[in-house]
């Protein structure tokens, strides 16, 4: 390390993951309790600061990675925070990024291991600093993408029925959607596929399932929804 910058002031870098899982028709954030100080015991979004040797992008995929036990999540940088009292220990700029898992993928004994929890995010409370405000900022970002990007079947399950989809989009908009006019579009878009299996689980009278086929979307990324 050279010296170049020894008259400027050293602030500490960290990253704040949000993440994101779906179940029962709701969009869920996982939350814990700080504990560190400041703040120790509140809830906020797990994070850590970025090691000497990291990049930003290492370091969120270190964090989610340690949070998780997945690997290759859809992770998107929301933003940076550094208001100059937004942390009341030391100056503190986090970096955001957002991230999208499929809830049956998770190993609850890690969710238990590091004393988080899901919260719907229709009843999210009280967090530490802004985290409330870089959840906001998450999902209005969500929002912007979910009809350009097909980040919505991050959420889902490989085999998917399309009232399971609908949900996802509704819970992510944080608004209805015409049943009709939604399964008209879908079918219309080459990378969402139909099986020739069906859902007996969640269906009583059994819906088909359908898969995103990953190779088609990048043959032809530019759809609307």
């Amino acid at each position: 390390m050279t010296n170049y910058y020894g008259e400027h002031a050293k602030q500490y870098v960290s990253v704040d993951c949000i993440v994101f899982g779906f179940e029962e028709n709701k969009l869920r954030l996982l939350l814990g309790k700080r504990n560190m100080d400041p703040g120790r015991g509140e809830l906020s979004l797990y994070g850590g600061f970025v090691e000497e040797k990291e990049s930003l992008s290492d370091a969120a995929s270190r964090v989610l990675q340690d949070l998780t036990g997945l690997s290759k999540l859809y992770m998107k940088q929301v933003g940076a925070f550094g208001n100059i009292d937004r942390d009341p220990g030391e100056r503190v700029i986090s970096i955001v990024y957002c991230a999208l898992i499929n809830v049956k993928d998770y190993d609850d004994q890690l969710r238990i291991q590091h004393g988080l929890e899901w919260v719907n995010l229709d009843e999210m409370p009280k967090l530490y600093s802004d985290h409330n405000i870089m959840v906001d900022k998450a999902i209005t970002m969500l929002r912007r993408r979910v009809n350009t990007e097909p980040l919505s079947f991050n959420l889902l399950p490989d085999l998917f029925t399309l009232t399971q989809l609908q949900h996802v989009y509704e819970a992510i908009l944080g608004e209805a959607i015409d049943k009709r006019n939604f399964r008209k579009r879908i079918k219309q878009i080459d990378f969402i596929e139909k099986t020739n299996q069906i859902d007996k689980i969640t269906s009583k009278r059994g819906a088909a399932l359908y898969r995103f086929n990953k190779r088609a979307y990048e043959d032809d990324p530019n759809f609307k929804l």
